[in-house]
């Protein structure tokens, strides 16, 4: 069950009673996902594209840090602009054919696994910015910096395209609802579940925390002025990203774990599908919530790992001169042992190891 809160319906009831506490939590639950929606869409698109806007148009010098936040702009924009659509559709009836319904959740899943990818693209960079800032500045040519965008954005939509042969749409109650997946077996829906939560939770989230705690161990070693907002900061994007998208993927594993125990466990397998059908709409919002909070969230940051960079590079320089200056007094406190060594055993009186005399 995929993003499926804006592509499901409420399955009515049989028993009379039953539909209409359905149609009950179905009105108050729809009303509050169209506002969360609205509220997405008004403020999440102007400030997603101010970002696409101050990049384009602002900035001479790209670096990839900034055309990461440019690309991770595009694809919340691209999620962002179906929510009229979406929010349509929830309040009255998809009315936009079978292509369409296929084409937008195509485009969203598209979108949905850049967004993930490039914040994870994000604290590598970061991790890389402060631990090898020399290194960084390879990544400053376009071909390399062009190759990273090209692998991200093919992968995105590798597994948009994925969901498209599962997409269908389906009347219910006499409305037209660009439905949830339809799986051959349970087995393939386990799998794709699985795959997802894999790809678009799991494996990122391992390496954004392991990136940031590496960097937030290497900044509190540092003499940095802003550190602890920069640490407060750090744990900003971690926390947003866990809320925002660890609801989805564990109604992911409640629902592979209710298809797994349906022949052990039939009362608690429908016990868990319902909470999945409930728990779908909420965790849903959440997702679209990180589109409005990245453009505040990684430009703020961005700015912020350029000082710490900029800290780094100067710290490693300083190193790099005590280090050399320790070279230098090594080598000649061992020209002065050997200048001695070779007096007491020779009784040479002056050995010059820089005049050849």
């Amino acid at each position: 069950r995929t993003f499926e809160w804006f592509t499901n319906s409420f399955r009515l009831k049989a028993n009379p009673a039953e539909e209409s506490n359905s149609d009950s939590t179905w009105d108050i639950v729809r009303s509050v996902v169209c506002v969360i929606l609205s509220l997405s869409f008004i403020i999440g698109t102007p400030g997603n594209c101010i970002v696409i806007w101050i990049v384009c148009t602002k900035m001479k010098q790209v670096s990839l840090s900034v055309l990461l936040i440019l690309n991770l702009a595009i694809a919340d924009v691209l999620v962002l602009i179906t929510l009229p659509i979406w929010i349509y559709s929830f309040a009255d009836s998809w009315v936009f054919g079978v292509i369409f319904c296929k084409t937008l959740v195509f485009i969203i899943y598209c979108s949905m696994y850049a967004s993930i990818f490039l914040i994870t693209a994000l604290s590598l960079e970061r991790l890389m910015a402060v631990f090898y800032p020399f290194t960084m500045q390879r990544y400053k040519r376009k071909e390399k910096a062009s190759l990273v965008m090209f692998l991200i954005w093919f992968l995105s939509i590798a597994f948009g395209i994925s969901v498209i042969p599962f997409q269908e749409t389906e009347e219910m109650s006499g409305r037209l609802l660009c439905t949830c997946r339809s799986y051959s077996s349970n087995r393939q829906k386990v799998s794709y579940l699985l795959l997802e939560t894999l790809a678009g939770f799991v494996i990122p989230f391992l390496i954004i925390c392991t990136c940031y705690v590496c960097v937030a161990r290497r900044i509190s070693r540092m003499t940095y002025q802003s550190k602890q907002r920069s640490e407060r900061l750090i744990a900003s994007v971690v926390v947003a990203f866990i809320l925002c998208w660890f609801p989805h993927h564990l109604f992911n594993i409640l629902d592979i774990i209710s298809i797994e125990i349906e022949l052990s466990n039939e009362e608690m397998s429908l016990a868990l599908e319902e909470i999945v059908d409930k728990g779908v709409y909420i965790s849903g919002a959440l997702v679209f919530i990180s589109s409005c909070i990245n453009p505040l969230l990684y430009a703020f940051m961005s700015k912020l790992f350029e000082q710490i960079s900029q800290t780094v590079t100067e710290e490693d320089k300083k190193r790099s001169l005590v280090v050399a200056k320790q070279r230098d007094s090594l080598v000649e406190l061992c020209c002065m042992a050997n200048h001695c060594r070779l007096h007491a055993v020779f009784g040479v009186k002056h050995i010059s190891f820089f005049s050849g005399n």
